[in-house]
């Protein structure tokens, strides 16, 4: 009997003892492999994560380098960089000279440098190396960034009319326009002085400085020396002498009007007095040639009686 339970008792060890090994693997096996899964999909993020980004800086790092005789000379990048720096300097004096209109006495000079850099640009003159910048930086694409960017300041000054007001190589401002800013600035002097008063007195003490102004300013208009900033200026002037200040001043361009007006205002009153007299005469030389007939036709009734 006992051999025989110690038979089963192996046969038992020999059965259940393998499978809790096997199933100590199973589970460890499978915890194992269920931190393999969760770190493999880890990985994977991070390599589909950072391969593009390392795909992308390689093809930009190849697009940024292209053979020498397609890249811009150093000597054109210099050229563009000073470009640059100009045009943002002019634009920077523009935007402060919007209000009140002083875009061409303030910004002049900025503006000369922008056109001397732009003519280095555009010139077919060689520099360093022999080489040309105007189709590298001006022709080479369709958009034309350099050559549009001029355009438009260049634009806006013709439309100022600045070259007016500006010697021809662009150093300083003509002598009529100091002059007139000159004039401007005595009668703008005049309106303070007066101005926290009566203005009856601003009108009377400031009417001799403003119609100096006036005058100068219509003597610029026939000569075409006006340019953006004293059209503001004189338009402004005017605007204060009017209607802040509520003063009139008789201009010279009235007074053929009025003569003109005071003509045809009395042109009906000569017209019919010059019709009644020529009447008048009319009926008069009518009368003599009556009495002339009558004499002539008594005369021959007398010869023939005789």
């Amino acid at each position: 009997m006992l051999p025989y339970n110690l038979y089963l008792f192996f046969v038992f060890v020999a059965i259940c003892v393998p499978s809790l090994k096997c199933g100590d693997v199973v589970h460890l096996s499978a915890s194992e492999s269920a931190d393999k899964l969760e770190a493999v999909p880890s990985l994977s993020t991070a390599a589909i994560v950072s391969k593009p980004a390392v795909d992308t800086v390689f093809s930009f790092s190849l697009l940024s380098s292209f053979p020498d005789d397609l890249e811009v000379s150093d000597y054109c990048s210099d050229l563009l960089h000073i470009f640059g720096q100009r045009y943002v300097a002019y634009v920077n004096c523009l935007v402060p000279a919007a209000r009140p209109v002083k875009v061409c006495q303030s910004c002049y000079s900025t503006y000369g440098n922008l056109v001397e850099i732009y003519n280095n640009i555009s010139s077919d003159q060689m520099g360093p190396g022999n080489v040309t910048c105007r189709d590298s930086l001006l022709r080479s694409d369709r958009l034309m960034l350099v050559y549009q960017l001029y355009s438009n300041l260049e634009s806006l000054w013709e439309d100022s009319n600045c070259a007016k007001c500006v010697t021809e190589h662009l150093e300083s401002l003509t002598n009529d326009t100091l002059y007139f800013m000159a004039t401007l600035n005595q009668t703008l002097t005049c309106f303070e002085k007066y101005q926290q008063g009566n203005h009856t007195e601003l009108c009377k003490n400031c009417k001799s400085a403003y119609g100096t102004l006036n005058v100068l300013y219509s003597q610029m208009e026939k000569n075409s020396t006006l340019c953006i900033d004293i059209e503001d200026a004189m338009n402004m002037t005017r605007r204060l002498w009017s209607k802040n200040f509520n003063c009139s001043f008789p201009r010279e361009e009235n007074v053929p009007v009025i003569a003109v007006s005071s003509f045809m205002l009395f042109l009906p009153i000569i017209f019919y007095l010059s019709s009644f007299l020529h009447s008048e005469q009319k009926k008069r030389k009518l009368i003599h040639p009556r009495r002339a007939k009558s004499n002539t036709s008594l005369m021959n009734i007398q010869d023939k009686l005789s």
